[in-house]
């Protein structure tokens, strides 16, 4: 089984053979992916033959969820207009004028000029082509994978190498997404997950919310994903909004906008991390027999708690604690208030039946 995906702080690649088998445990049939990302737990369970309910508040992780989980169309459909793309000749646009460097500037762009024109000029084909649908979702997505492929970050894009990755040297070409075969049942929404489970009912639900930081001196923004990611929301959008820093960020990115509370560093009037307090409501009003709950040892809440929160809620049935090297953008050194230990993490998985 393969997934395929961007380069992305909390992918669940590498536990995915442990979600895959205590779902098989279960005897389920629809799986909601609460957090999708980029969608490749949602892939996984798919292409097991559940029906999966996906959901991320990012338009961009809607977009792969579209063309993974919802292409109605022959293969051939598809590269056609993959191989139409990839006849379009280059322009300097709006995507190379902010994002796009010469391999003489040392770097500190996150892509060589020649991929940000190809890219401006793929954009702009696409609306011209009038693409909707699964055929829009699938040619966004195999622009964003190729993108990816030639970038210049460490994963993330609110900073850039100083000089040139070599893989940025390379020329972008796009390829059909990896598209395999689901069930038909799939569906797809961006939604305030409190919002979504109001409306919808699975027999598991698998709950991968944003961790926070347990260093009090990280403020939570630091990892917002929509700063992570403000570059891929702009090319599904093309919308040209007005952007600040050094990193060309989306001004609806700032700090203070657009923020999560299971990222929210502060404390309730009951001197309870906010985090926390958020997490139990989400597994109380989500409306499955099963939860399977991802998190991270860095992350807000501790060990300890996640472990009273679940029990108040239902009945443990499995507890995984699962090693995993830190991710690089975990050992970076944003800014001289946080210095992160760069010590190894954990991810825990916990079942619970309510």
């Amino acid at each position: 089984m393969e997934t395929e995906g961007i380069k992305y702080a909390g992918s669940k690649l590498k536990i995915l053979p442990y979600i895959r088998s205590i779902a098989g445990e279960l005897g389920i049939r629809t799986v909601l992916d609460g957090f999708s990302g980029s969608t490749r737990v949602s892939q996984m369970f798919s292409q097991c033959g559940y029906d999966v309910i996906s959901n991320d508040i990012s338009v961009w992780s809607e977009t792969f969820a579209t063309a993974y989980l919802l292409h109605d169309r022959p293969i051939g459909h598809y590269a056609e207009i993959i191989s139409h793309l990839n006849d379009v000749d280059g322009r300097y646009g709006w995507f190379s004028e902010h994002y796009g460097g010469s391999p003489e500037s040392g770097g500190k762009k996150p892509f060589q000029l020649k991929n940000t024109m190809k890219l401006d000029a793929v954009r702009e084909e696409i609306d011209r082509m009038g693409l909707a649908g699964t055929d829009r979702a699938v040619a966004l997505t195999s622009l964003i994978l190729a993108l990816d492929s030639v970038d210049n970050t460490l994963g993330h894009y609110c900073a850039y190498l100083n000089g040139w990755s070599p893989r940025s040297s390379h020329d972008m070409i796009l390829k059909v997404p990896r598209l395999c075969p689901h069930s038909g049942r799939n569906s797809v929404f961006r939604k305030d997950i409190f919002d979504l489970v109001k409306d919808v009912e699975a027999d598991l639900a698998y709950l991968d919310p944003p961790y926070g930081s347990n260093n009090d001196k990280m403020p939570s923004s630091r990892i917002r994903y929509s700063a992570y990611y403000h570059i891929w929301t702009s090319v599904i959008l093309n919308d040209r909004p007005a952007i600040f820093g050094k990193a060309g960020r989306r001004e609806d990115t700032r700090d203070g906008k657009n923020g999560s509370l299971f990222e929210d560093y502060r404390k309730d009037g009951n001197n309870r991390f906010i985090a926390s307090a958020a997490l139990q409501k989400l597994v109380r009003e989500t409306k499955a027999r099963y939860v399977l709950l991802s998190y991270s040892s860095g992350g807000r809440i501790s060990r300890e708690e996640l472990y009273d929160i679940l029990n108040a809620e239902g009945t443990m049935l499995k507890s995984l604690e699962i090693d995993s090297r830190t991710n690089v953008m975990g050992q970076m050194r944003l800014t001289n208030k946080w210095v992160n230990t760069g010590k190894r993490t954990s991810e825990y998985l916990f079942l619970l039946e309510k």
